[in-house]
């Protein structure tokens, strides 16, 4: 099992999906597979916060699978080869990068990305599509990494904040129709002002070089250890949550935040 290669895949799918390979792989659709191409990215992104080689490489192979095993079943659809995917990718990267491969050495980061964008729109027009909306963004991806993507390009244009200052004007401003929202009991509105404070922080974010997904999942596995810690500090004095007053529970948070309260 040494040396092997991409090719080397290819053929263990290919035997996976033959008359006589595996069950569950032989029932697989693109419709079904979508579903575990989406969980092997989350899994893949995972790996990479934790900074684990071993486990990068593990799910970057996973990875790897996935898309050779979904190209795969357009091949033997006959819409288009494996071979077909590397090929329009390959010729893709060398057409993109004209200052790598091309006359336009030197060029400067910002004559790379009007290329980039440039040479994307005449590829769209040859293949008779129409030219994507400035802000066009892929529907499937995650909200918060889309209105990142969205605020990016508008930024792009001119369509910028003056300061960090201004969003925090913004910002507050968005909190006080929150409220106000909220005090009508109007779910509508309610929903669309939340909306708008999520849009306004993930713009703070760009404006200071964060990025609001990685933000989140930050907070939130501090979260989770910060409450398993106040779970064994509660369930050592045997109370429960219910029996504790706020102004306890809000004690018991603070000396959960300290790491020596484990």
């Amino acid at each position: 099992m040494e040396n092997q290669s991409i090719n080397d895949l290819i053929h263990i799918i290919k035997k996976l999906r033959d008359k006589d390979g595996c069950p569950w792989d032989k029932k697989q659709t693109v419709e079904s597979f979508r579903p575990y191409l989406i969980e092997e990215m989350y899994e893949l992104l995972e790996a990479i916060d934790e900074a684990h080689p071993g486990h990068i490489r593990d799910e970057l192979g996973d990875m790897l699978f996935q898309l050779i095993f979904l190209a795969n079943l357009y091949e033997e659809a006959g819409v288009f080869t494996i071979d077909d995917s590397f090929k329009a990718i390959c010729a893709k990267m060398v057409r993109r990068h004209p200052h790598v491969f091309g006359d336009k050495k030197g060029a400067g980061e910002e004559e790379i990305r009007r290329n980039w964008k440039r040479i994307k729109a005449e590829e769209k027009e040859a293949e008779g599509e129409k030219t994507p909306a400035p802000l066009k963004v892929p529907a499937g991806m995650p909200a918060l990494g889309k209105a990142h993507k969205v605020s990016e390009r508008a930024a792009r244009t001119g369509f910028e904040w003056p300061d960090v200052a201004a969003i925090f004007t913004k910002l507050d401003e968005e909190i006080s129709e929150m409220r106000s929202a909220i005090h009508g009991g109007n779910p509508e509105e309610m929903l669309d002002e939340l909306g708008d404070i999520l849009f306004v922080v993930v713009n703070l974010a760009r404006m200071t070089g964060l990025d609001s997904e990685n933000a989140l999942n930050h907070a939130i596995k501090k979260f989770i250890r910060r409450f398993t810690r106040l779970s064994r500090i509660v369930d050592s004095s045997e109370d429960n949550f219910a029996d504790l007053d706020a102004d306890e529970v809000i004690r018991l948070w603070d000396k959960a935040k300290k790491p020596e309260s484990i």
